[in-house]
Formats: C-alpha cells, structure tokens, sequence
C-alpha cells in the first residue's frame, strides 16, 4: 500500500506484503518464512441508517467471480471472496446494468473500473465516506455528506506525490508490531502510487495509516500514502464499512 515510506523498516516487510509501500513494480520474494505484518481488524457493523437508500452501494462477494472489461466482456482477471489481507471482498459500486455492477478493484490501475454479474454478490450499501484534500493536507470523515470528523495528514512528497482520484477501502488492518512504520493500523485503498522510487522493494498500493513520526503528518514527506493521526485512525477503524469510497483531490 502506500504502507512504507520508512524505508529500512519497510523494505524487512515488504517481502511479505502484496501491499507494503508505495513502491516496486516488481516484488522482493522472502528468503524465509516471516510473520504477518497486518492482520484483518473485525468488520464493524455501520449504524443503521434511516434513509432507504444508501448515498453509496457497495457489492460483497459470496462467490469467485470473473472481472470482465464490460458486461459479458472479456475476463480481465478473477476476483476471490476474499483479500489477499483475509478480509472479506466487499467492493465499491460505482455503475449497474442489465444485472452487472462496475465495480473498484487493487487488481486494476488507478481509475480503471471492472464488471461483475450483480448475482455473485451481496449488496450492501454505505452513508461514509472520506474526502482528502491535499493541498491542505486535511481529510473528513463524512455521513450522508455532512463532516463528523475532521483531521490532518501527511501527503506524498514532491515528485511522488499522492495520486488524485476516487478509490475504496479494501481493508482494515492492524498492525502486529508496536514499532511499525504503519502505527496502529492502516486503511488499505485500491489505488496504486504510479511515481515509484528507483529500487523501492516495497509495493505500490495506497493507504492512510499511522505513523510512529507524528511530527511529520500534514507535511508532504511519504512515498504518496496518507499518514493520519493515531486517534482519527482508531474512529474510521471502528466506523467505516469496507468498500467505503475515498476521494482524493488537489
């Protein structure tokens, strides 16, 4: 994910991460076993919403599916039930038609959307979502449009700079070592760092997550991931629904 800009720290578990920084094209294999760096944090469950509708519908997998380039398309990759973190595949919906659904994946670059038949999930929905303005450097938490929480984060530095766009939580993950470079947890997104470091052995998926480095949130200093505050990060753990979209604009 956008999961490592400290780079000693993330390149020792970058080999054990399909997202562990917003890096490498190319992934560095494990010479031995390591532990997991993440493990899936329990799925909170939403408060109910008055409105009949959700503001956004989102789609949970209960069976392997083709992902094809449009309805009755060719098949452009095959999507689990589950992540490759153990979460529960839950997706961000942003089209349907004729029983499809267009839907965000990690498994596709930024911005490009996939279909899946609409009867190989169950739909759900969501009032949540976060909007992150990086020239300021300021994020909020948003229900049913309205801001319930408002806090700062560090954006990618120049040069790799965070990438602009609308995309979805995947996961929700906490971290098993109180040193991580992560913090507490960290949301991972489906989008991709495409301005990569030389080198980088890490990958290139993005993500708000904590720091160790507090001083450093609301500057422009990470790899192109979110750094956010370690109290803002423990609410959107408890509050937002996976398949949550995140926008993020200049």
């Amino acid at each position: 994910m956008g999961l490592g800009d400290a780079a000693g720290a993330a390149a020792a578990i970058a080999a054990v991460l399909a997202l562990s920084g917003c890096g490498a094209t190319e992934r560095v294999p494990a010479p031995t076993p390591a532990p997991r760096a993440f493990v899936p944090a329990p799925t909170a469950v939403e408060p109910s919403d008055p409105a009949p509708q959700p503001r956004h519908t989102t789609a949970e997998l209960v069976r392997r599916t083709p992902l094809r380039a449009r309805p009755g398309g060719r098949v452009l990759r095959r999507l689990g039930t589950r992540t490759e973190f153990g979460s529960a595949s839950v997706l961000s919906v942003s089209a349907s038609r004729g029983g499809w659904l267009r839907v965000a994946t990690p498994l596709l670059r930024n911005h490009r959307r996939g279909w899946i038949r609409a009867s190989a999930t169950r739909l759900l929905g969501t009032d949540y979502d976060i909007r992150i303005d990086r020239s300021r450097r300021s994020a909020a938490l948003r229900r049913d449009g309205r801001v319930v929480l408002r806090f700062s984060v560090a954006v990618g530095r120049p040069g790799n700079e965070t990438p602009l766009g609308r995309f979805a939580v995947t996961d929700k993950l906490k971290t098993t070592d109180a040193t991580s470079p992560y913090g507490c947890c960290a949301l991972a997104l489906t989008g991709h760092q495409p301005r990569l470091v030389p080198g980088w052995p890490g990958g290139d998926r993005l993500a708000i997550h904590g720091t160790p480095a507090a001083e450093t949130i609301g500057q422009a200093v990470s790899l192109g991931c979110l750094r956010a505050p370690t109290t803002a990060l423990r609410r959107l753990m408890r509050r937002v629904p996976l398949g949550m979209p995140v926008v993020i604009r200049a």
